[in-house]
């Protein structure tokens, strides 16, 4: 029977979720970014943040489905938020438990299942953090660790407060979520023979006499010209910093170009031009490289430098 057991500790695991208030509430930044990288670190179709409440599972935020939340009674995170380890199905036609799921017999025709338990206060299981594909998978050690740490960034997110890993003003990752998702992401390159480039943008607006607006502004054009798979954050006043995943130099030349033109014609919802402009410099990598993410921002600041000053 696919129909999942009752965690002992069901009513306080309820009363933690309830209390948090965030069941039905719109989708945020600070969650879509993990699944975002889950799907593309692992790369499958399907990567779910899942809270499971008492008769369904509802989706904080979920890549490669459009729906919002489906039965408790046929989720395979019913079943994982019954342990404190990762669930792994490497086929669910080979497991009882799920032979006769609708999800498995049907759309989405789920065959690997991996999720983990999200904890709430070191002990209650809230949902989960799962990545899906229509074809069975295997995955090593290394890659189920790196799954548990994504899961624990969801569950710092369901926590603390917002300012954790997210820049107030602009909703992008600050410096302590950027080191979390980059890190990841360059072992992930690393792993996958995979080049990598990042770029350290200096915005000029703020030394030019520019508000919070303008800031704001300049966030959403890095965010609207970015990847999916591009790791964007605001790490100090006016510096941003992108990491893109398997970007060559002169990819990441070409993406900072299209930047730098979109600047140029941006204006702001009353149609006013305002003066994005922005210094960058651009460092890059391969799997060869024995680069961390700090020094990958720290070539990036000295090649952004070493262009400052050759035009003065």
């Amino acid at each position: 029977m696919y129909k999942p057991p009752l965690p002992e500790d069901e009513n306080d695991r309820l009363r933690a979720l309830h209390s948090l208030k965030i069941l039905d509430t719109l989708p945020e930044e600070r969650f879509d970014r993990v699944t975002r990288l889950a799907r593309y670190l692992f790369n499958v179709p399907i990567a779910v943040v899942s809270l499971v409440d008492q008769n369904r599972q509802w989706f904080k935020s979920i890549y490669g489905l459009k729906v919002t939340q489906t039965s408790r009674d046929i989720s395979f995170c019913g079943h994982t938020i019954l342990d404190r380890k990762p669930l792994i199905v490497e086929d669910a036609t080979s497991d009882p438990r799920f032979t006769r799921n609708p999800l498995v017999l049907g759309d989405p025709n789920i065959r690997f299942y991996a999720g983990v338990p999200l904890l709430y206060d070191e002990k209650l299981k809230l949902g989960t953090l799962c990545i899906i594909d229509s074809q069975p998978r295997v995955l090593n050690e290394t890659q189920i660790q790196d799954l548990t740490d994504l899961a624990k960034m969801v569950e710092r997110e369901l926590s603390t407060s917002l300012s954790s890993t997210v820049d107030e003003l602009t909703f992008l990752s600050n410096r302590r979520g950027f080191s979390c998702l980059a890190k990841k992401a360059l072992r992930y390159c690393k792993f996958c023979r995979y080049p990598f480039s990042l770029a350290y943008i200096r915005f000029d607006g703020v030394k030019k006499g520019g508000d919070k607006s303008t800031l704001k502004l300049f966030a959403q054009l890095v965010s609207n010209m970015s990847r999916d798979s591009d790791i964007l954050a605001r790490v100090d006043e006016d510096v941003f910093v992108i990491f893109m995943v398997g970007a060559i130099e002169r990819v990441a030349l070409t993406a900072i170009s299209r930047l730098k033109k979109a600047a140029v014609l941006n204006v702001d919802s009353r149609g006013i031009k305002q003066n994005l402009s922005f210094e960058y410099g651009v460092a890059s990598g391969s799997y060869t490289d024995e680069l961390t993410v700090a020094g990958l921002i720290g070539f990036a600041y000295q090649n952004m430098s070493e262009k400052i000053n050759a035009t003065h």
